[in-house]
């Protein structure tokens, strides 16, 4: 089965196109409320394919990947504030998503101007 490249901007732009209205003068029209409908349908068909495995890229807010999480065996551990011995539940293994932020909305927020 070969997986195949999710592209925000095709899924957004066929969404688009079948709740868009043309009036009798030629012009487009698109409800607000269409408008958001579409914009949801479209991050959350995103969200389905990141779950499978497949990283996807939202243009200028950045990529959503699935992460593997290893599982965790029970033990003591140490608080590393008071540095008295805790018993450490056991995790199993699970998958979470992992949001990344690009190079230039990183560089944005690091401006002290822009605060």
């Amino acid at each position: 089965m070969s997986k195949k490249k999710f592209s925000f901007l095709n899924e957004l732009h066929d969404r688009l196109l079948s709740v868009v209205e043309v009036t009798k003068n030629g012009q487009a029209r698109l409800k607000r409320t269409n408008l958001k409908k579409s914009l949801e349908d479209a991050f959350a068909a995103g969200a389905k394919v990141a779950a499978s495995g497949i990283r996807v890229r939202f243009p200028i807010i950045g990529s959503l990947v699935r992460k593997e999480v290893k599982p965790r065996k029970a033990g003591k551990g140490v608080n590393p504030f008071t540095g008295e011995e805790v018993m450490v539940k056991a995790r199993a293994a699970s998958k979470k998503p992992r949001w990344s932020f690009p190079k230039t909305a990183k560089e944005i927020f690091a401006n002290k101007r822009n605060w």
